[in-house]
């Protein structure tokens, strides 16, 4: 973000940023420190998140996948090109979002994420939300859907249905000190193995961009 000499809200947007970034730091700091996880002691590389700190979307996706851990970086794969593919279809791109994971480290064979393994790291994860403060939460697949909901225990819902039944119906979400809006979404990788879904995707993709 360029500043401009004599804005007082260009330099005040550019503090902010800054402070955020350090923020996000010092948490991914404290997980390398402090976590205790047999993933951790497995995996190559901690993969804690990409993009804009002051994103106005936040996408949380399921785990990082070999090529994320060997970088780093979530969504590098084929995933992450199918992720940029349909942002560019609302006019944004990866640049424009900010995007982490439920687990920071990588399960065994891309397994599913265990029950104890998203309790260690989630509170980290909701870290990351409460510094990003984004208007839109999009969890890509069902283990990030069905976390993000439950944590925030949204109000009239019975149960939390899997991404199948939720995909692209917005849910209002407020909290303490932050109000934005969760909409689930199918992980762009199904998209690999499963085509009919990429129409589903691109139509679901169209519904969330009325909310930024």
């Amino acid at each position: 973000m360029q500043k401009t000499l004599g804005t007082y809200g260009a330099v005040d947007e550019s503090r902010e940023l800054t402070d955020k970034r350090q923020a996000l730091e010092a948490v991914r700091e404290r997980i390398e420190k402090e976590l205790v996880c047999p993933l951790k002691d497995a995996a190559k590389n901690i993969v804690f998140g990409k993009g804009n700190p002051d994103a106005s979307i936040m996408f949380i996706g399921e785990a990082p996948g070999e090529k994320e851990d060997l970088q780093g970086v979530p969504f590098v794969g084929a995933a992450g090109k199918q992720l940029d593919s349909l942002l560019q279809s609302i006019g944004m791109t990866l640049d424009d979002a900010y995007i982490a994971n439920i687990l920071k480290y990588r399960p065994p064979g891309n397994r599913d994420p265990q029950p104890d393994e998203i309790a260690r790291h989630t509170p980290y994860l909701i870290e990351q939300i409460e510094i990003i403060k984004p208007k839109v939460i999009a969890t890509l697949g069902n283990f990030s859907t069905k976390f993000v909901l439950a944590r925030f225990k949204v109000a009239g819902m019975k149960g939390i249905q899997g991404v199948s039944q939720l995909h692209g119906k917005p849910v209002e979400v407020s909290t303490s000190n932050a109000m934005f809006t969760v909409i689930p979404l199918y992980h762009p990788a199904a998209m690999l193995y499963r085509p009919q879904l990429r129409e589903i995707l691109h139509e679901d993709f169209q519904i969330m961009k009325q909310y930024l």
